[in-house]
């Protein structure tokens, strides 16, 4: 049997337990059985599906923590889709950023 990538990250790195499977790269711990979470569809701005390896746009003016602020059409390097509070990992400008799908559009 063949060690699977990582449902989190993707990652090949993956030690394998008696009873699990456990990621070197982020940590992630899941059972044998278990299987990768079902494909979701994330939708920008104006309805268009996204995808791994999208570039997208900032809408509008994204305020960070600590006085800086992303502007309204930056563009990200490649887009990595994710579980969690938000839809998007990217760096826009250098920064490392995670996104929800309503602020971009495909680029």
């Amino acid at each position: 049997m063949s060690k699977p990538a990582c449902p989190m990250c993707e990652m090949n790195e993956i030690l394998e337990h008696a009873e699990k499977w456990e990621c070197m790269t982020c940590g992630h711990e899941w059972e044998k059985e278990e299987q990768p979470p079902s494909e979701r569809i994330v939708k920008d701005a104006h309805g268009n599906v996204l995808a791994d390896g999208d570039c997208v746009i900032l809408i509008k003016d994204l305020p960070l923590k600590g006085a800086q602020v992303l502007k309204g059409g930056s563009k990200s390097k490649p887009i990595r889709l994710v579980d969690g509070d938000h839809e998007i990992d990217c760096k826009v400008d250098g920064i490392a950023v995670g996104l929800k799908a309503c602020f971009v559009k495909k680029a």
